[in-house]
């Protein structure tokens, strides 16, 4: 069965914890710590849902400052589920439903490990970018 992709799709609290406790490491939070349906339509401009069958093989969230600057945020793949271009077509869902919505930037932070992914496979120039801790 193909993965099919969609922007703004339809997806659950509990499977969407589940794949960020997979994809980050974490426990698996439940809704009323982290209400995933709730954030991301009260912050976000869109989201990626990957699914293969009826199983969510990835996500990606894109936030925005309401006119030119979106931000990925969360992009994640299911263990099983990596190394068949998951990642790269989320990316690319996320580009175009940005690109439709206005935008001209498309921001990304990521870990050095990602440097190939982000960079090669996905298209994005480095740029100089700050950090500051909070807590």
């Amino acid at each position: 069965m193909a993965v099919r992709y969609e922007w703004r799709g339809p997806v659950s609290n509990p499977e969407v914890n589940a794949l960020h406790a997979e994809a980050f490491g974490t426990r698996v939070f439940d809704e009323s710590e982290w209400d995933w349906a709730d954030l991301v339509h009260r912050h976000s401009l869109g989201w990626v849902v990957a699914r293969d069958g009826a199983a969510l093989a990835g996500f990606a969230n894109v936030l925005w400052d309401g006119l030119v600057h979106a931000w990925l945020q969360d992009v994640m793949v299911a263990t099983g589920a990596r190394r068949q271009g998951i990642g790269t077509e989320l990316i690319r869902n996320a580009r175009e439903g940005a690109r439709a919505a206005g935008c001209e930037y498309l921001h990304v932070d990521f870990e050095g490990h990602l440097s190939r992914f982000y960079f090669g496979a996905c298209g994005f120039t480095p740029t100089n970018a700050g950090l500051l801790a909070l807590q």
